[in-house]
């Protein structure tokens, strides 16, 4: 009982402080980041963790990536992440593993997704396997299900969906506490080819709205530049993104006022168009 107790106080505590930092709540893919933490829009193979909805609409058959995130100068508060995408007539599947902490506190999740498109809208489901691990206390897992979707509004202009956990699932089966449900919406515009505009308010039903704005432009074919920023905590977002042929190379670099900088890698290879 006491060791239950100590777990969760400790579990708790954590996912106050690192609120958006922990593989259930933070945002996946280093080009994503850059736009400023943008989740239910820029498709890509990290769509299975941002919004299962988007997974449908990428480009190429099969992708697999990679990611990896190191905050604060910290090795605990790094995070390790293995995507892939895979597209067939019947829609489009998703498979997504990330780590993030140390040895002694660290949290893990697996996802399965499916997404397909239905006139303008592509939707999407997740189920995903979360756990969390802390040294001496054991560990304690759940099973959690999201929701998501995009719809193509016109040629330029698209509205995104996505809600998370979103049967509430608790951080065991012997705890009545239960982990974050949040729910994502934006917009995203296309005024040039070469331009893109993100717009997002992200709200999780424990804190404060997050409002998001990002913008990425294409300067040459292979070479995207991209920005964005956050509110509540205020965070300022820069980046790039390299596409020689089959591989793509993103990288992110955020600036959080209080507690410092952010770096944000990622690798994607197309398998077969």
């Amino acid at each position: 009982m006491r060791k239950g107790f100590f777990f969760f106080f400790f579990f708790g505590s954590i996912q106050l402080t690192f609120a958006q930092m922990d593989p259930l709540t933070q945002v996946h893919g280093a080009s994503n980041q850059a736009l400023g933490n943008i989740r239910v829009h820029h498709s890509n193979v990290w769509s299975i963790f941002n919004n299962v909805g988007a997974l449908d609409r990428i480009s190429n058959s099969e992708i697999l990536g990679v990611g990896f995130d190191h905050r604060y100068g910290l090795k605990e508060l790094t995070t390790l992440n293995l995507a892939g995408a895979f597209r067939s007539q019947k829609g489009t599947f998703g498979i997504g593993i990330s780590r993030f902490g140390g040895k002694l506190f660290n949290q893990q999740t697996f996802n399965l997704g499916y997404s397909n498109t239905l006139g303008i809208a592509s939707i999407g489901i997740k189920a995903e396997w979360f756990q969390t691990q802390i040294e001496n206390f054991g560990s304690a897992g759940s099973l959690l299900i999201s929701l998501g979707g995009v719809a193509e509004l016109s040629p330029n202009l698209f509205l995104g969906a996505h809600i998370s956990n979103i049967n509430r699932g608790k951080i065991s089966q012997d705890s009545e506490s239960r982990l974050p449900t949040a729910v994502q919406m934006g917009l995203e515009y296309r005024p040039l080819e070469s331009l893109n505009l993100f717009f997002e308010v992200e709200k999780d039903i424990q804190i404060q709205p997050i409002t998001k704005v990002g913008i990425a432009y294409t300067l040459q074919e292979f070479l995207v530049l991209r920005s964005g920023v956050n509110t509540n905590p205020s965070r300022l977002f820069f980046g790039l993104g390299v596409l020689p042929g089959k591989i793509q190379f993103d990288y992110s670099y955020g600036q959080n006022s209080a507690l410092g900088s952010t770096h944000h890698l990622s690798l994607g290879y197309q398998l077969r168009d």
